[in-house]
């Protein structure tokens, strides 16, 4: 019982946020056509917030565990290039492959990972959690850059993907320069990073939320059972088992839980709506 406590916890504010949501857009205080304003305010001023604060605070004389850290990077790349494979036969859109592929491979792993691990082993205990965040969340980002960017439905032009990903604002290598070199910033600074990262979640939720439309679920019920099977149960079954057979126990399991059997990331709609993706 105590785990699904646990489970719920994790779960339940982030439904509360996308009720929200979508009870103030009925309400009329969200117009639809302020919804994309909303969200490129999101993505460009809030999330960098967000990407650096979980890096910043990084200790590197935590326990590092290299054989885990290169297990969970093969590991999400195996699954991306299985995501593409199956996009590409079972769906015909372009614009909707680069969705799917995105849905399949990248995880909630921060909004889901992070507080998962901390709850069971305490929030002491996250340096080795934090540190595959700094790596695999980048990995994420730099992965739906160029599939979004391959599937706009245009030519495919390698210097647009390749400044993509350089400018792209999720990207934010100096966060890792701060973590890697020590690099402390003011307290007031600190402070302000600190408030705005933790806006980031909560707003981009809520304009989730607003953006629902439900009539929608009957017209994409195939696409949606099927990017919902392959990432909840397809991905967690074949990666947690070959990490389990590997050897992967204790806080190390729980932490490719985090990373392999949580839900889709949110900032994946962020992205997809920026990138003009379904």
């Amino acid at each position: 019982m105590s785990n699904f406590f646990v489970a719920l916890y994790a779960v339940l504010p982030m439904f509360i946020m996308l009720a929200i949501g979508f009870t103030v857009r009925k309400m009329k205080v969200i117009e639809e056509a302020h919804l994309p304003v909303l969200n490129k305010i999101v993505f460009n001023v809030f999330f960098p917030f967000l990407m650096f604060n979980n890096i910043y605070a990084f200790d590197l004389s935590a326990d590092f565990n290299a054989s885990l850290l290169l297990y969970a990077v093969v590991a999400v790349a195996v699954i991306y290039g299985l995501s593409v494979g199956f996009a590409l036969i079972f769906e015909k859109s372009n614009k909707s492959r680069g969705a799917l592929i995105q849905a399949i491979y990248r995880s909630n792993f921060v909004l889901m990972g992070l507080p998962i691990v901390g709850n069971i082993f305490g929030s002491g205990r996250l340096g080795m959690t934090s540190m595959l965040v700094t790596v695999i969340v980048p990995m994420y980002n730099i992965l739906a850059v160029i599939t979004l960017e391959v599937f706009r439905g245009e030519s495919i032009k390698i210097t647009k993907i390749l400044k993509g990903i350089v400018t792209n604002p999720l990207i934010i290598v100096v966060g890792i320069l701060f973590a890697v070199f020590g690099i402390k910033l003011p307290e007031i600074a600190e402070s302000v990073i600190s408030d705005m990262a933790s806006a980031a979640t909560p707003l981009a939720l809520i304009v989730l939320g607003a953006s629902f439309e439900f009539a929608s679920i009957k017209r994409y019920k195939k696409n949606l059972i099927a990017v919902i099977f392959a990432r909840l149960i397809i991905v967690p079954a074949i990666s947690l088992s070959v990490a389990i057979m590997i050897g992967f126990r204790g806080i190390d399991l729980v932490s490719l839980i985090g990373i392999f059997a949580s839900p889709c990331a949110v900032s994946s709609y962020t992205m997809a709506r920026q990138m003009d993706s379904d």
